[in-house]
């Protein structure tokens, strides 16, 4: 005890050296189950094609009724753990990204630390809707920095399906269930790539625009309204990033977007002047899992050869609060 003691008074004031955060892997999990747009065409009274040229989805993914959050989230932590070659007895954060979380309480993290035998970690969920994932990101980066954690998992996890108004033909063809995680760490050099400036913002008088009430326990929302501010928001945040970063448009290598909406996707990327070759959308047969759909996103990039180590990548959401923000990163991950 008095040796410990000693240790920390001759470190006492002692400066942290600022350290550079990475991603280290991404890696994904889905439900087996799909909801095609034929078969919602069908229970909605519409046409495919009505569905599809307002979403640009086909298929999405659907938990069934007794598959649990907390398992899907674990199973993409390990998969993620495995790629980055991390014990789990090594992590200092798991950090849950969701809006869906099994129970009330207790929160996804603590249940997923616990599946993944991540003895020496905190564990706590973050809420921010759709921007859950990037502002996790921003909380792991800053204690990746800071020296107070060495690793942190980070899961963006949602079944946003078992809060979806299937009598809602305008919002129903959008949601999808799913689950993505990456390890983020120190980093030991520069070929190990960088988490960079990560902006965020809210705007809670908005706060009606995207809605679930605890009496219903259904998603409401005001397309046209959430169409506008979530390509001006996603924009803004864009610009205000990359300029933080010191990074001009041209310089980076990959968009990747939250998956909201493929119109969404497609009218931000016009709104910014990016080539569309450098935009992911994977929108497609993924659906929108809220969350999930940026380590989803990332991780499709990286299976298509358009996610290198060394890409310059600007990430960037928008979700219910409202919640939105951009960050800018040089990938790191294996």
């Amino acid at each position: 005890m008095l040796d410990e003691l000693s240790v920390f008074e001759t470190n006492r004031g002692a400066p942290v050296p600022r350290r550079t955060a990475t991603v280290l892997s991404v890696a994904t999990e889905l439900p087996v189950g799909r909801l095609t747009t034929a078969d919602l065409a069908e229970r909605l009274g519409v046409t495919e094609e009505w569905i599809y040229s307002r979403t640009g989805i086909s298929e999405r993914p659907q938990a069934a009724d007794d598959e649990r959050l907390s398992d899907l989230a674990a199973q993409a932590g390990r998969k993620a753990l495995a790629a980055a070659g991390v014990d789990a007895s090594q992590l200092d954060l798991v950090i849950v990204a969701t809006i869906t979380a099994d129970e009330v309480t207790p929160n996804t993290a603590p249940l997923v630390a616990h599946e993944l035998g991540a003895v020496n970690a905190g564990a706590f969920d973050v809420g921010a809707a759709c921007t859950g994932f990037l502002t996790g990101m921003s909380l792991a980066a800053a204690q990746i920095e800071t020296g107070r954690a060495s690793h942190v998992l980070l899961v963006g996890a949602d079944f946003v399906t078992r809060i979806t108004d299937y009598t809602d033909r305008k919002t129903a063809p959008l949601f999808a269930d799913g689950a993505g995680a990456v390890v983020i760490a120190a980093a030991r050099d520069q070929a190990d790539g960088a988490i960079g400036p990560i902006v965020l913002g809210a705007d809670g008088a908005q706060g009606e625009t995207i809605v679930a009430q605890h009496s219903d326990r259904l998603l409401s929302m005001d397309g046209p309204e959430v169409f506008r501010h979530a390509v001006t928001r996603m924009h803004e945040a864009t610009l205000a990033a990359l300029q933080q970063a010191d990074v001009a448009l041209e310089e980076i290598d990959l968009f990747v977007f939250h998956q909201a909406n493929a119109r969404i996707t497609k009218a931000l990327a016009e709104r910014i002047g990016a080539d569309p070759a450098r935009v992911v959308d994977c929108i497609e047969r993924l659906g929108n899992s809220s969350a999930a759909t940026l380590p989803l996103a990332l991780a499709a990039a990286q299976a298509d050869g358009r996610l290198k180590p060394g890409a310059t990548v600007l990430i960037g959401a928008f979700g219910a609060g409202f919640t939105f923000g951009a960050g800018v990163l040089t990938w790191g991950g294996q």
